[in-house]
């Protein structure tokens, strides 16, 4: 019997299951699908010759996440990759914002744009400085964190107080407005800001965009070297080298509950497996609470307060080999890892109006991902391994476009709208299609199909909005990793603090199931001191 059962082998479950495992306990993975990694996967289904990331691909939160530093993943092999920069967007006149890992050059850039961009950005990466490691520390310790919240306060009163706050807490469209006087600089945030579900208008997503672009400038987005999955498999040696398992192709259907704990599951093939101590899952909250644990084992306030439970939103994804690299009009869009495609501050806009009243966009905004120019080994030399993603209604009502899109993705629905992804990257990178030497798609439906997590293509276990953040992630009733069952524990990116692939929310799973036998731990060791003489 193992200590204790962990449901999903994705990257948040993968750190649960290594962190117990270094306390000493035995562990036991259980994952529906054919292979561990959830939406940290790559696979070379596109072309033979060509190594794609089938869900994430670019890892801020990873390399910023002291959680995953602990474990020492180089030690496993884990080796990032960088592009020459970081992010970029270009412009329909051949310019184009750049985000660099060295501050003074993203500011020397954005100058070109606006005279006194520079410095406007340059004081944005001073509130970093002073604030940066500490939001950090807040946002991978379980919550409330009452240690870095106290640092965090202090540094807020030296750098502008009340005045700080409001700046990060503006639409990040009003934050723009008031900070820059070109667009680049704003294009840089919003676009950061909507690699989550934040738009421009949004409270709180200049304060995101910030984030990931200061994120950006100081660890880069890297790329594990050989594929996402080549980060998956170091978590998955690690695991093992102490003593762990992994079991795939064993989805989980129940949460077995006994005089209110948790005590292990049930299998598919209905096979139970004890857990000795503690029961994690890796699983979306929607999940755990309206499927895996049965109603009766749970208060009413949480079933409410999971009919209020909002996704973030459905994502189309594809996936390209290219015979040679994109022929950008901007040069500078060539050397950055990825690549923002919108038509300035009001495309963006009228994009996230398009998803808010249920439409598939006509213009949809891409986040472009050049994986060759960020690590070598992904293709052949002069090519590149690429891919896009846009976001949609999780409800589509009906299309912006001309094309009648339903949502249902049958038959030549999806082709469609791939060609109209492909539309957008032309219109940047005139010849691009014909470079194209084989195309994969994956539709909101094919993206939960192979991850259940991804429930219409959410990416982020659920909305990224201020109201179901901190205190109200998952649920207003329960902000924390415990749940009302005793025993079990929330390790998904529906738990504080979300989405990305940082291990925060398995890590805090894990703390909180070591921290609840803690005083037994305790009782055993004093029984074996000495008597004092």
């Amino acid at each position: 019997m193992p200590d204790a059962v962990v449901i999903g082998a994705g990257p948040n479950g993968l750190v649960a299951a290594n962190l117990l495992a270094d306390a000493g306990w035995s562990v036991e993975v259980f994952e529906a699908q054919p292979e561990p990694g959830g939406a940290v996967r790559s696979d070379r289904g596109v072309h033979p010759d060509y190594v794609s990331d089938v869900f994430s691909a670019f890892y801020p939160l990873a390399a910023a996440s002291p959680v995953i530093a602990s474990l020492c993943l180089d030690r496993e092999g884990l080796v990032w990759s960088h592009a020459p920069r970081v992010l970029a967007h270009p412009l329909a006149d051949g310019r184009c914002a750049v985000l660099d890992r060295v501050p003074h050059d993203t500011a020397a850039a954005l100058d070109e744009f606006g005279p006194g961009d520079g410095d406007a950005w340059t004081d944005l990466c001073k509130i970093w400085d002073r604030l940066g490691p500490d939001i950090v520390r807040g946002l991978f310790t379980p919550f409330p964190p009452l240690v870095p919240a106290a640092r965090l306060l202090d540094g807020v009163r030296r750098t502008g107080g009340l005045a700080t706050v409001r700046r990060l807490l503006l639409p990040v469209r009003r934050l723009a407005e008031e900070e820059f006087r070109a667009e680049a600089g704003g294009l840089l945030l919003a676009g950061n800001a909507l690699h989550a579900d934040l738009p421009p208008e949004a409270a709180g997503s200049g304060g995101y965009g910030w984030l990931m672009s200061m994120l950006g400038q100081h660890h880069g987005f890297p790329v594990p070297a050989g594929g996402a999955g080549e980060l998956t498999a170091a978590l998955v040696r690690r695991l093992e080298r102490r003593g762990g398992a992994v079991h795939c192709d064993a989805p989980i259907t129940e949460v077995v509950v006994r005089a209110g704990r948790a005590v292990g599951v049930r299998t598919a093939v209905g096979e139970g497996v004890p857990a000795r101590r503690a029961v994690l899952a890796d699983v979306s909250a929607p999940a755990l609470y309206g499927s895996l644990v049965g109603e009766e084992h749970l208060p009413g306030s949480a079933l409410r307060d999971l009919r209020r439970f909002q996704w973030d939103f459905a994502t189309f994804k594809v996936d390209w080999a290219l015979d040679s690299r994109v022929p950008w009009t901007a040069p500078q869009a060539a050397t950055a890892g990825t690549v923002h495609l919108a038509d300035g501050m009001d495309g963006l806009t009228a994009y996230a109006a398009r998803i808010a009243t249920g439409l598939v966009p006509e213009n949809p905004f891409l986040i472009f991902g050049q994986m060759t120019a960020a690590d070598a080994t992904r293709s052949p030399a002069g090519t590149e391994s690429a891919w896009a993603y846009t976001h949609l209604p999780q409800k589509i009502k009906g299309d912006a476009g001309e094309q009648g899109l339903t949502g249902r993705w049958e038959g030549s629905e999806s082709e469609a709208m791939a060609d109209r992804m492909e539309e957008v990257v032309e219109r940047y990178a005139p010849g691009f299609r014909a470079r194209v030497l084989g195309r994969r798609i994956l539709t909101p439906p094919t993206m939960e199909a192979m991850d259940a997590n991804l429930r219409g293509g959410a990416l982020n276990g659920g909305t990224a909005a201020l109201h179901q953040q901190l205190v109200f992630r998952p649920l207003p009733s329960n902000g924390r990793p415990e749940t009302p069952v005793k025993g079990l524990f929330l390790a998904s990116a529906s738990a504080h603090p979300g989405g990305g692939v940082h291990g925060a929310p398995g890590a805090n799973a894990a703390r909180a199931a070591l921290r609840r036998h803690l005083p037994t731990v305790l009782t055993v060791r004093r029984r074996r001191l000495p008597r004092p003489t």
